[in-house]
């Protein structure tokens, strides 16, 4: 960052850190003990799609890979989310997983067009929430839709304090965008 950045303000934004993925398997204890939410085998990436062959080549080489588990979707604001399922009690494999399509997008050139990764939880009493985690940013928001729109703001602060250590948590309360289309929430 040069002298004209700082007089500006303009600050170097965070570089990703796709292996702060694998923390999450630790987390998901973390958070079913503070608030009875467990994980629902499902997770997904949200990226933009290029157009052309180096770009459609690498996504079919990912769902090859993924084999039957994985589900591709558009959420109509331009965005295609690979959906990933596994059985609720194997999040180390569904992180794995999901870290392997980043990393495959990344390593292509594609880390760009990566907008996130979330992994889905759930409970009996029909509470859903995904913990998210910003490429861009390299941190991790707590999403807790519920119907018609709106958010559960007291159960996403309850989480936050939850996972304060376990995972690098976005500070910014207005980077914690919705994702109300996302696939397996």
């Amino acid at each position: 960052m040069g002298w004209l950045d700082t007089l500006l303000g303009r600050s170097k934004p965070a570089k990703p850190n796709l292996d702060a993925l694998f923390a999450l398997p630790s987390a998901a204890v973390t958070l079913q003990a503070a608030t009875g939410l467990e994980p629902t085998g499902l997770g997904s990436v949200a990226f933009r799609a290029a157009e052309g062959g180096a770009f459609a080549t690498l996504e079919r080489d990912v769902k090859a890979l993924l084999g039957d588990r994985v589900e591709e979707f558009d959420d109509g604001y331009g965005y295609s989310w690979l959906l990933v399922r596994r059985a609720p009690d194997a999040v180390s494999d569904l992180v794995t997983e999901l870290h392997a399509v980043n990393s495959s997008l990344e390593s292509a050139g594609f880390g760009p067009s990566l907008l996130c990764s979330l992994v889905s939880f759930g409970d009996q009493d029909g509470r859903r929430l995904a913990v998210v985690y910003l490429y861009k940013r390299g941190t991790f928001y707590p999403f807790a839709p519920l119907t018609g729109q709106k958010r559960d703001n007291s159960l996403e602060m309850q989480v936050r304090g939850a996972l304060e250590g376990e995972l690098p948590l976005e500070s910014d309360l207005s980077r914690w965008f919705p994702v109300w289309a996302a696939p397996g929430l």
